[in-house]
């Protein structure tokens, strides 16, 4: 056992001369579909605050969704973060709906061919492979953009000391991280949550992270059929505390906190698009705010608990600090703005089901794979992130404490609300 501990404090040692943020910061990148492209812009800016440094600034990264596939990228690239950043942007910024799923008219009715059929048939077969897309293209995407023999190299160097991806498994029910660490780095069970150690990610789990529910279709690792990570992540941030980061940096892909919206009379029943955006926003962003406000909560606990009394306890409690990235304003309106880039057969697809319309725009800033969106994302995420220059730049500081992190909540009036919703 002492061996085992001399090692790993030598170990440690080695990494620190490596990464002077060691053990550092987790970043959590959230799930969103196309959405993700504000990631990429959040990251650039964070380069330039960090004055554009080689040195990875997050030796644990985990991803969901298309926040995997951005996470991927990162780790694969770890030992040199401005290029994995520049990397990312050339990704999104030139990217097609074609690179992420069949437009092709062919594709397109072949996808529509078996989605029918399975409504019709489905009683008189065992198994469809049945989704809106087809999202083969994706998979080309990944192979050109990452190595994903990097991201092992990258950990025995000590530029990353662990990355995790996270898919739901549609016959368990559980949220399972798969991630690929340091060798003192285990797995964890919690109710309906798992952290499953894998000798290498594959494309194959991150196929399985961003196969949005109907969009894409489920892909099966060993003995189970898996859908995107966000289905059922109670706990957004719960896999970057488990494999051991004291600081948290997270980037949604949504406005954290919405404002409380006005109540007022519909008389046209809501579209296809427009139930299935609502689907979509409860499985990516609704857990994100009340996983962070647990764990706002939990400091304020701690805080309040005598120090020596914890320790003997022998509760692996700790204060974490939390910094979070989301866009300011709803992305709605600008995915209204920019789905008309989408090809003819796309266009087709979705006006059918409403996602032209302004009310199903929510569906539409998810499946949006479009160069001109992801430009304006990226856009936006770098203007909201170089305005907290100051701030990011004490939180990404080893010797500095960092404000803890107050999540605002919208102002409720419940006499105006109540009047409101009672009006005819």
């Amino acid at each position: 056992m002492r061996d085992n501990d001399a090692d790993s404090r030598r170990h440690d040692a080695q990494l620190l001369k490596l990464n002077r943020r060691f053990p550092g910061v987790a970043l959590v990148l959230q799930g969103g579909g196309a959405r993700a492209a504000y990631q990429v812009g959040v990251l650039k800016a964070l380069a330039e605050i960090l004055d554009y440094p080689a040195e990875n600034p997050f030796p644990f990264i985990t991803g969901t969704s298309a926040g995997a596939i951005n996470a991927a990228v990162l780790a694969s690239n770890a030992s040199n973060f401005s290029e994995a950043v520049a990397t990312l942007e050339r990704i999104w910024a030139s990217l097609d709906p074609s690179q992420v799923y069949r437009t092709d008219l062919p594709g397109v009715v072949a996808c529509s061919a078996r989605w029918l059929s399975a409504f019709l048939l489905g009683a008189l077969t065992k198994s469809h492979r049945v989704s809106l897309f087809d999202n083969s293209p994706l998979e080309v995407l990944l192979a050109d953009s990452m190595d994903a023999a990097r991201i092992q190299a990258n950990i025995d160097g000590g530029h990353l000391r662990a990355l995790a991806i996270t898919a739901s498994g549609y016959t368990s029910g559980q949220n399972c991280a798969f991630f690929q660490a340091a060798p003192d780095i285990h797995g964890w069970t919690r109710s309906q949550r798992v952290g499953i150690r894998v000798a290498a990610l594959k494309p194959e789990h991150l196929m399985a992270s961003s196969a949005i529910p109907f969009a894409f279709p489920a892909v099966k690792i060993n003995r189970e059929y898996f859908g995107d990570g966000s289905i059922r992540q109670t706990a957004p941030v719960s896999p970057a505390l488990h494999l051991g980061a004291s600081r948290i940096f997270v980037v949604g892909t949504a406005k954290l906190v919405k404002d409380v919206p006005s109540r007022s009379r519909s008389d046209t029943y809501p579209s296809l698009a427009q139930i299935a955006g609502h689907a979509m926003s409860s499985i990516f962003l609704d857990s994100l705010a009340m996983d962070l406000e647990l764990l706002q909560r939990v400091n304020s606990t701690i805080a309040l608990v005598d120090q020596e009394r914890l320790k003997a306890s022998g509760m692996p409690l700790h204060h974490v600090d939390c910094c979070v990235a989301c866009p300011d304003t709803p992305l709605e309106g600008l995915a209204h703005l920019h789905v008309g880039n989408l090809p003819a057969s796309i266009r087709f697809l979705m006006r059918s089901i409403g996602a032209m319309r302004k009310g199903g725009a929510a569906l539409a800033s998810y499946l949006l794979f479009d160069k001109s969106y992801c430009q304006a994302l990226i856009k936006m995420g770098y203007q909201n992130t170089i305005k907290r220059h100051d701030e990011l730049a004490i939180f990404f500081d080893p010797a500095a404490t960092p404000p803890s992190v107050e999540i605002p909540l919208p102002r409720f009036n419940p006499d105006v609300s109540q009047q409101t919703a009672a009006t005819p």
